[in-house]
């Protein structure tokens, strides 16, 4: 079944899963804001277990006439079947999705419903890919994780130039690295899903360079794709740099994306986190790599984790409006040919990365595949368990610029 054929035949373009969380509740406040499928004619509904919560959040954005409510808990298959029958499209907030999202994804690649999340759980993707990724591809469906700010900002922006070295010089990129500015802060549901890898049986894939990777994808010397642990000053940003606390995410994702659209075997991707030049700097970078190492290592141990989590915000708050409005995030790339070539890039926006930035990035991608099927990347029938770049590429490039994201390529 194509994408404009799911849309007209189901009740719903989309169903808001885990709409009562933190994040959740933004996304129903942001497709409150851009009625874009009320004025196509399409509804759209808010899911999850608390009919009373979610009464609550619909009546908050004013969207009473608009959507309906469906209740479905995380482990609920028969619900979820209903549920993902109903639907186009489900967007879903609701993490750990280790714990809460397994049965969802099931459902949709049953049914053959479009799936978007913000997950950043590498670990259960790759096990979703393992057990969704052909069968998804069969049907055409598109089950795209990572669509919040792990790793949309990464993954369109090494895509964004590997596109641009294309057109403008006829090679590829063979290096990409990227450089992150954030202001911002973790709400609940981010730190749980953190908190819930280091401490499941799967902590030891997150180190794996290649986990998302294809098995024929993955390089003879792996050790030069290992994510860096000392500080360093780098010449094409002028400034000191220190490993970035998503890197091992958002990397894992964009070798993803090279395997599924070619980028080739020597492609090379890494990201890290820029502190500026200068001794300060410096002196930065060096502090920030230590504490990250010995940070990661103190979390492995129960007691730690538990501590955190006593200290962190709990499931379902986050950061004031006040914080989240003065947030923001800058990704500076660079993109290397084999000839010596060089394309800059950046991608940047206003607003908390994790909470503002990332409701806008998962809102459009589901809106991509609920609005703009037909003009999204591969055939009619393409599907899998994908990546952004490689489920909406310039779609979703468009989308969040007319959303107010920079994402530009310098000549």
């Amino acid at each position: 079944m194509s994408g404009t054929t799911r849309a007209r035949t189901r009740r719903y373009a989309v169903v808001l899963y885990g709409a009562t969380g933190f994040v959740g509740r933004q996304t129903v406040a942001y497709f409150a804001a851009h009625p874009e499928l009320a004025s196509s004619g399409q509804r759209w509904a808010l899911a999850g277990r608390n009919a009373d919560k979610l009464e609550q959040v619909r009546s908050a954005c004013g969207v009473e006439r608009q959507t309906d409510i469906l209740i479905a808990g995380a482990d609920d298959r028969a619900a979820l079947d209903v549920l993902a029958r109903s639907t186009a499209v489900v967007l879903s907030t609701a993490g750990p999705f280790d714990l809460y999202g397994s049965a969802l994804v099931a459902a949709c690649v049953q049914h053959g419903t479009h799936y978007v999340d913000i997950t950043g759980e590498t670990p259960w993707v790759q096990r979703l890919i393992a057990r969704h990724h052909a069968t998804a591809a069969g049907t055409g469906t598109r089950i795209v994780p990572f669509c919040g700010f792990d790793s949309v900002p990464s993954d369109l922006g090494a895509w964004l130039l590997m596109q641009a070295m294309q057109q403008r010089h006829g090679e590829p990129c063979v290096d990409v690295k990227a450089a992150f500015t954030v202001r911002g802060g973790l709400n609940g549901g981010t730190m749980a899903s953190m908190l819930n890898i280091l401490g499941s049986a799967q902590a030891a894939a997150f180190d794996d360079p290649f986990l998302l990777s294809p098995t024929a994808g993955r390089p003879t010397d792996v050790s030069r794709h290992a994510d860096p642990v000392r500080p360093r000053r780098d010449a094409d940003f002028k400034a000191w740099l220190a490993p970035f606390f998503m890197g091992p995410i958002n990397t894992r994702v964009v070798r993803r994306s090279a395997a599924l659209l070619g980028y080739g075997e020597s492609f090379h991707y890494q990201e890290y986190l820029r502190l500026g030049e200068g001794p300060l700097a410096a002196a930065a970078a060096a502090s920030l790599s230590l504490s990250m190492g010995l940070g990661q290592r103190a979390l492995a141990w129960s007691g730690v984790r538990t501590l955190a989590a006593s200290l962190a915000p709990k499931p379902g708050e986050g950061p004031s409006e006040a914080a989240m409005n003065g947030g923001s995030f800058g990704c500076e790339l660079v993109g290397t040919s084999a000839s010596g070539r060089q394309l800059r890039a950046r991608i940047a926006d206003q607003g908390d990365p994790g909470n503002r930035a990332t409701t806008k990035m998962v809102c459009e991608s589901a809106l991509c595949l609920a609005l703009e099927p037909s003009a999204l990347p591969g055939e009619p029938g393409f599907g899998g368990v994908l990546t952004p770049a490689s489920a909406f590429g310039a779609v979703l490039v468009e989308r969040l610029r007319r959303a107010g994201m920079t994402l530009v390529v310098d000549r």
